[in-house]
């Protein structure tokens, strides 16, 4: 793959938190398609933590990496794709699961990839769909949440708003 592919631009005012050594982090990646419709992915049925429901790109920040790298990794392992512009923090928050993990810290970012969009190469064993969410599509992200648990639904619904508003 040629070398362009690997360097990862970050725009001025996004901030990378460093976790602290007893810090649990996960990172989050919106990846927006030319007509403006947000990436999510369906975890499988079988998913001990948040099973049959959509989500976005991301996973765990593994022990001494940092976040951006995280942010890459996931990104690619998820879809095939490989990031290419950081453009905005979406939000940092605080959650604890129902696997018995604790409580983790979550960084969810606007982003850039390179690939192709219409072909993701998606981990089959740990999700069972994809799909590109427009404004009108934002309920289905409700689907078997509970009322506050709509986390997913927020960020895709913030980054589609910024995005009609021209920001960024």
């Amino acid at each position: 793959m040629p070398d362009d592919q690997h360097h990862v631009t970050v725009d001025d005012d996004v901030e990378f938190p460093v976790p602290a050594p007893d810090e649990v982090w996960t990172v989050g990646a919106v990846v927006l398609d030319r007509d403006g419709r947000a990436f999510a992915q369906k975890r499988s049925p079988r998913r001990r933590l948040f099973p049959d429901c959509w989500d976005i790109v991301g996973g765990h920040v593994e022990p001494g990496e940092s976040l951006p790298d995280a942010l890459a990794r996931e990104i690619e392992e998820e879809t095939g794709w490989r990031l290419r512009r950081v453009r905005r923090l979406l939000g940092i928050t605080t959650w604890t699961g129902d696997d018995g993990a604790g409580t983790r810290h979550e960084a969810d970012y606007l982003v850039e990839v390179h690939g192709d969009l219409a072909r993701p190469v998606l981990e089959w064993s740990k999700h069972s769909a994809y799909r590109w969410f427009g404004p009108a599509d934002l309920p289905v992200l409700k689907e078997n949440r509970a009322p506050g648990e709509y986390l997913i639904h927020d960020l895709i619904a913030k980054a589609l708003r910024e995005h009609s508003c021209g920001a960024g």
